[in-house]
Formats: C-alpha cells, sequence, structure tokens
C-alpha cells in the first residue's frame, strides 16, 4: 500500500484521529429519540374533540435532529389535512437539554426565537416548555412508557404561570392503535 503524502495524508489521519471521538460521545440522558423512529398513530382530544393523526419519526443530518412530520386525517373544506407539522427535535450538549422547534399549519411564523422549546429530561420524560413572553407559554411533555412502547403527548398553555389542558395525546404504533377501538 502506497502511504499519503501531504494534504490528503493530513486530512486521512485528521479522519482517523476524530471516529473514536464520535463514538465516544455519552448517551444522552432520558428516553431514547430512536424510539420515535417510524411510523405512529397519534389518537386524543385537542381542546376536548377528538383527533387522530399520523406522524412519522426519521433521523436527519447524520443523526443530529430529529424530525416529526404529523398529517391529522381530519380535513378541511379544500379536503387538505386540517393539521400538518414538522416537528424538528435536537440535543444541545452545553445545556444538558433538547431542543424541539415546532412548525406547523397553525399560522405561520414559527421561525421566530420563541418557537425554540427547550426540555431538559426528566426519567423517561421530556418536558419541553416554549416561552412565548416572560410570563405566557406553551408546554408539552413527551412521556415514553417502555413496558407499552408508547408516547403521551401532554399540552398545556401557560398563562401567567396558570396551566390550562390543551391536548392529551397517545402515540402508539399503528397496529397497537387499532386494538380497542
Amino acid at each position: 500500500m502506497r502511504a499519503l503524502s501531504g494534504a490528503a495524508g493530513a486530512i486521512a489521519v485528521l479522519l482517523a484521529l476524530n471516529l473514536p471521538l464520535a463514538a465516544q460521545e455519552p448517551p444522552r440522558p432520558g428516553p431514547s429519540l430512536d424510539s420515535l423512529v417510524g411510523a405512529w398513530v397519534l389518537t386524543g382530544a385537542i381542546h376536548g374533540a377528538p383527533t387522530t393523526h399520523d406522524v412519522t419519526g426519521s433521523w436527519l443530518l447524520n443523526r443530529e435532529y430529529l424530525q416529526l412530520h404529523e398529517v391529522s386525517r381530519e380535513r378541511d373544506s379544500t379536503g387538505a389535512p386540517a393539521y400538518e407539522a414538522i416537528v424538528l427535535i435536537g440535543w444541545d450538549a452545553q445545556a444538558g437539554e433538547y431542543t424541539c422547534l415546532w412548525l406547523d399549519t397553525t399560522g405561520g411564523g414559527g421561525l421566530v426565537g420563541w418557537a425554540i422549546g427547550r426540555g431538559r429530561p426528566a426519567g423517561d420524560s421530556i418536558p419541553f416548555v416554549w416561552h412565548y413572553t416572560a410570563s405566557d407559554g406553551f408546554h408539552n411533555t413527551f412521556v415514553y412508557s417502555r413496558a407499552a412502547g408508547t408516547w403521551r403527548w401532554i399540552m398545556d398553555n401557560d398563562a401567567g404561570g396558570k396551566l390550562t389542558a390543551f391536548a392529551r395525546l397517545t402515540l402508539a404504533r399503528p397496529a397497537a392503535a387499532g386494538r380497542g377501538r
């Protein structure tokens, strides 16, 4: 085998040195986001009204971000989904918490500073909080049930520290979601 020289050799050495570092990254606390990859059916109530959405989870950009694509089965007057969202979840190692960008069809404006929710893992849950103002925000706690292989999303509006239920939802695999209907 011929030895590499010059810039190509230096790059090869740097790449080889970095491989073990990437493999040594400590595991992230809380539930594994790997468990959100794949197809899901979301059921429950939003503002007290029953709803069903299809959710697909997949890794993006070298597994730096988990993408959730959520589409309601309910349709609007034009036949389009009544709700659709693209959710990106990443890990902020320096802060020791997850970050979440939730873009949806509820009116746009999602690419603003308050659109990033933050959640420090606690056991099998990730309690995300979005701060709209110093006193108002939104909470969405992701709770993983290892035994059932399901996730719950507990969503609450926060007005001056007073939480009001917004939605109570469960994500289950399509085969499991169809049981008991």
